[in-house]
């Protein structure tokens, strides 16, 4: 077949393909044109889960009359003009594809007025074909219709899914904007009959930031992720990241309550993914999901949000900064969930900031270190257990100063420690805390003075690929810190001579490719420091008091103490819950007390 010119529609169509996959593509693509227009309140009418209908009404700034048929032209806008504008994007949309993507698959109308113009103007376009400008009666701001979504593409149409279906995608993406956007009203109907409205909100000031509304966390992600919500507001080396995350006893089976925002922009990213699971991962129960909704904001030019279509995706220029900064950021808001603690803004130390902004290669994740030979581990493993806690008195339950877990009054079943707090009646599972207490000392011990390497007897070769060499060859100081002694042996080939000290009888060379495979990834590795916990959880667990072992009311207290004073003592190396708090409202509904 020779080769030749495709027609503009069929053009249109194929780009169609990549930006229109259903209909929440189409209101997505609308909204944000409209909130790129300065809109305030936008109305989106729905029928059949947007395939009969999508109508998007905004009041923007509107378009002018002549300017419509050139809206729905391939790769016409009015957000850039210049290779420098499209490396520092400021606006959602910027690629000019999508209304004529959408106007080619649709039978589709644009009508629109600018403020202070006499009338509005309207342009129809059927599948492609582009009628003539008309003038129309119209209020400031844009109007959009779509209907008939794919009705010139049937083999599209034939893998729309059921209405409900398609009716929930748009739902979530609309959830995903309103979390962002709590400046914005948001108004939903659905075959005619009203189904969602987000209020907008008013912000504090002009500087206000979108969580500075968690009225909208109530209203987009219920009560429970309200309710287990820690603000957190990190800055430095140019990065800054602010946002709500849920405390771990608050996880999901899903990520389906995971909302990450670059520079205002909706986005999935798999590299801060990954930060967010490392940070998680010492507090969360196997298999589940953390919940957050997080805003980054970094220069423009330092992400390139030019990766997809659809705008779904973003590349970092310093993508191990990035990982680096949401990870420690993170992980030091968790580490803040000692029992006890109220939920609330957790800040990072000042310090954090003024090194990150000094110095960024300060600010980067310091690799975790191991220090003790395995009898070394084992003699502190001990020491930390040989003495059993004290502590004084229980004092009178009248003291107005109550510690957060209050004072120990009983043990229940040789399993839970009964305290009497300020709020009401705390319950604490004794071998769950005791277990994260001497964990979180044992981590200490292990991080306080550096790494130990255990040289092998003879050293291994390990085979590995090109790029695998590559990365332990450029990655060798890295590697070092990590307690392994590597060198190239051949282009496919490595030459370990120490490994890490503490790991020595596990499967070192299996760990060794693990974390080139991170290293290579992300940039960095937490896999050494990632079984070394899990050791050390043994550890602490087999060390834990055990059940029916009978305690003191000293000997209660102080371990109260403790989990006040140690971090993460909200979960237990597994992730599950070490306390729970009853107040004295509650209780008093169990007996119906005042009614």
């Amino acid at each position: 077949m020779a080769i030749r010119q495709l027609p503009d529609v069929l053009i249109n169509q194929i780009a169609a393909g990549e930006v229109v996959e259903r209909p929440a593509s189409v209101v997505k693509e609308l909204v944000e044109n409209a909130l790129d227009a300065g809109a305030r309140r936008v109305d989106i009418d729905l029928e059949e889960g947007g395939v009969r209908l999508v109508r998007i009404r905004d009041d923007g700034n509107g378009i002018a009359a002549a300017d419509l048929p050139l809206a729905v032209a391939r790769h016409a806008t009015s957000k850039i003009a210049s290779l420098d504008d499209l490396e520092s994007v400021s606006t959602l949309g910027f690629r000019g594809e999508a209304l004529p993507s959408i106007a080619s698959v649709s039978r589709f109308l644009l009508a629109s007025r600018l403020d202070g113009a006499e009338h509005g103007a309207a342009l129809q376009v059927e599948g492609g074909r582009i009628g003539e400008v008309a003038p129309r009666a119209h209020p400031r701001g844009t109007t959009v219709e779509v209907r008939d979504l794919f009705y010139n593409v049937p083999a599209r149409r034939r893998f729309l899914r059921a209405e409900r279906t398609e009716l929930s995608h748009i739902e979530e993406w609309l959830r995903s904007l309103a979390l962002a956007r709590p400046d914005v009203e948001l108004r939903v109907s659905h075959n005619g009959k009203a189904s969602r409205r987000y209020r907008a909100l008013d912000l504090l000031d002009a500087d206000a930031t979108p969580e500075s509304s968690p009225e909208r966390l109530l209203e987009t992600l219920g009560d429970g992720f309200a309710a287990n919500a820690l603000r957190i507001d990190h800055a430095g080396a140019g990065l800054r990241l602010h946002g709500w995350i849920a405390r771990p006893v608050y996880n999901r089976a899903s990520t389906d309550q995971q909302y990450l925002y670059v520079n205002g922009r909706s986005v999935r990213d798999r590299n801060v993914a990954h930060a967010v699971r490392q940070a998680y991962s010492d507090v969360l129960f196997h298999g589940r999901h953390p919940a957050y909704v997080l805003f980054l904001e970094l220069d423009p030019r330092g992400v390139d949000v030019n990766v997809h279509p659809a705008k779904h995706e973003v590349r970092f220029r310093e993508s191990r900064l990035v990982h680096d900064f949401v990870f420690r950021s993170l992980q030091e808001a968790l580490a803040e969930t000692r029992a006890g603690a109220s939920v609330g803004t957790v800040q990072s130390p000042a310090h954090v900031g003024a090194t990150a902004a000094a110095n960024p290669a300060a600010f980067a994740m310091p690799q975790s270190r191991l220090s003790l030979q395995v009898d070394e581990a084992r003699a502190a493993y001990a020491q930390l257990y040989a003495v059993a806690p004290s502590a004084a008195a229980l004092p009178e339950s009248e003291d107005a100063t109550l510690p957060p877990l209050g004072n120990a009054i009983a043990q229940l079943h040789g399993i839970y420690i009964l305290a009497e707090s300020a709020e009401g009646l705390v319950v604490v599972d004794m071998h769950a805390a005791h277990e994260r207490i001497g964990y979180e000392k044992l981590k200490a011990a292990h991080d306080s003075t550096g790494m130990r390497s255990q040289p092998l007897l003879v050293p291994e070769q390990v085979a590995v690929s090109e790029r695998e060499a590559d990365t332990a060859e450029r990655e060798a100081a890295t590697l070092t810190e990590l307690g392994f002694e590597v060198s190239r042996a051949g282009p496919q080939a490595l030459l370990l001579r120490a490994v890490p000290a503490l790991l020595a009888d596990g499967d070192t060379v299996s760990l060794l490719r693990d974390v080139l495979a991170d290293l290579r990834e992300h940039g960095e590795s937490r896999r050494v420091a990632e079984q070394r916990d899990e050791l050390l959880s043994t550890m602490a667990c087999h060390g834990a008091v055990r059940a029916n072992r009978r305690l003191t009311l000293p000997e209660m207290n102080a371990l109260l103490r403790e989990m006040e004073a140690t971090e993460r003592s909200g979960q237990c190396n597994h992730g599950r819950p070490t306390w729970a708090r009853f107040d004295l409202a509650e209780i008093d509904r169990w007996f119906l007390r005042g009614r």
